[in-house]
């Protein structure tokens, strides 16, 4: 199926997909924006727009804003990560307009009642509260913090309670202003629709926005490091973290696949040597976050305090083999195998494919097709697997631990352990 894209005089792009086979529309309004492109006093404030635009707008109130879209049976939500900020929803396919109409209106017309804000700072402080709460929630963002230290990439997405309460609508509008530009963001629609028509909807609410982009995005410096947090739970949550790639790396697929072998599965070598052979974890796997000027590898195992000692180890000597001896062709080709089907599985998805779409025009300002995809797939060999395995395990480690345990191997003995 293919897309087609028109960019308005003011430099939007709009994005489709047209499927006729299907009753329901997904779109959305993706920003290349997140808590990366924070200062320190700013930490928070993108997670916190999203949730405000939610309180108010010029046009509806926030219960306006929920009945006019539940009352035709829609969904509609947001998100903010570190790199992106967005807004969709999920229609049927007659009634596209109505919620292209509410997420333009997050856009161009939020209120950001003072009365509604007070009220909503509460409710971040109590989602803030409930991450640290959750260990296999916070102990990533204490390996995030580890590894790009005094970065804003490694900052928390909700940012710290008292930079939350310390927000105001003027500080909003301005990060807005400079971060939600035309050229930093994109409309996207998979679904029943038509292509001009939704071009036109689309500038009938937005061709007059002009919002320039106008911020500097902090270096993404790998550095590794060590943190334990002492909690009184039963599990210990033990990551392992090494420098990654970004998007655009010649060794993007190669370290895609490589984790995919190594951990991302149970037929991986890390499921199979550690769980199923050993009984040392109940949770292992490997995993590659991309970012757009760098990158984190980690490796992550829930287990018991008695057994972290025994784990190190074990995970040392997986990495040693794969770095120094041998890749099988059969589980180079059941990775991609995987891959392959992973994303031929997700894009069955309109709202998966609204999203790998937009996310493909903020990164590499192009749609990248299937085919394309899968012929980088292909090409990737065993000596570029062990290749991407010997560049990543030779970076400086993150290490961190979050349980209740009176030892455990030092920062020091895990590099010591980890030299092949």
């Amino acid at each position: 199926m293919k897309h087609k894209i028109t960019t308005l005089n003011n430099g939007l792009r709009i994005i489709t997909q047209e499927r006729k086979d299907i009753e329901t529309v997904s779109l959305g309004i993706w920003v290349n924006t997140g808590s990366a492109y924070e200062t320190v006093d700013m930490n928070g404030i993108s997670h916190f727009i999203e949730h405000m635009v939610f309180k108010g707008t010029k046009k509806r109130n926030a219960l306006q804003i929920s009945e006019d879209i539940e009352n035709v049976g829609g969904q509609t939500n947001a998100y903010t990560s570190r790199e992106f900020t967005a807004f969709y929803a999920k229609m049927l396919k007659n009634d596209v307009e109505l919620a292209l109409d509410v997420l333009a209106d997050f856009i161009v017309a939020p209120t950001f009642d003072e009365s509604e804000m007070v009220k909503e700072k509460e409710v971040v402080v109590q989602e803030i509260k409930q991450s640290i709460d959750t260990p296999d929630d916070a102990v990533f963002d204490y390996f995030q913090e580890d590894a790009f230290k005094d970065c804003a990439i490694g900052r928390t997405i909700l940012g710290p309670e008292e930079k939350v309460r310390s927000f105001d609508a003027e500080m909003m509008r301005r990060y807005m202003h400079t971060h939600y530009a035309t050229d930093n963001m994109v409309v996207v629609g998979v679904g029943n629709l038509n292509h001009d028509d939704f071009v036109k909807m689309v500038e009938t609410r937005l061709s007059k926005y002009s919002a320039k982009a106008d911020f500097n995005i902090e270096p993404q410096n790998y550095t590794g490091g060590f943190t334990f947090q002492k909690r009184d739970i039963e599990q210990v949550h033990a990551l392992i973290g090494f420098k990654g790639v970004e998007y655009k790396n010649p060794m993007y697929y190669p370290v895609s696949i490589f984790s995919t072998l190594f951990g991302g599965s149970m037929s991986s070598r890390l499921f199979q040597e550690i769980r199923e052979k050993r009984g040392l974890v109940y949770t292992v796997y490997s995993f590659t976050n991309s970012h757009t000027s760098g990158g984190l590898f980690g490796i992550y195992a829930g287990t018991t305090a008695d057994e972290l000692n025994k784990l190190i180890p074990v995970v040392a000597d997986e990495i040693k083999k794969v770095c120094n001896t041998y890749v099988f062709d059969k589980e180079l080709e059941r990775a991609k195998t995987q891959l392959k089907a992973s994303m031929l599985m997700s894009l069955e998805s309109s709202s998966s494919t609204a999203e790998v779409m937009a996310r493909q025009s903020l990164i590499h300002n192009r749609i990248i097709d299937t085919d394309e995809i899968i012929t980088n797939v292909e090409a990737v060999t065993k000596e570029d697997i062990q290749k991407a395995a010997q560049m990543l395990f030779s970076t400086n480690p993150t290490y961190t631990l979050l349980g209740n345990m009176k030892t455990y191997p030092s920062y020091d003995e895990l590099i010591n352990t980890l030299k092949f």
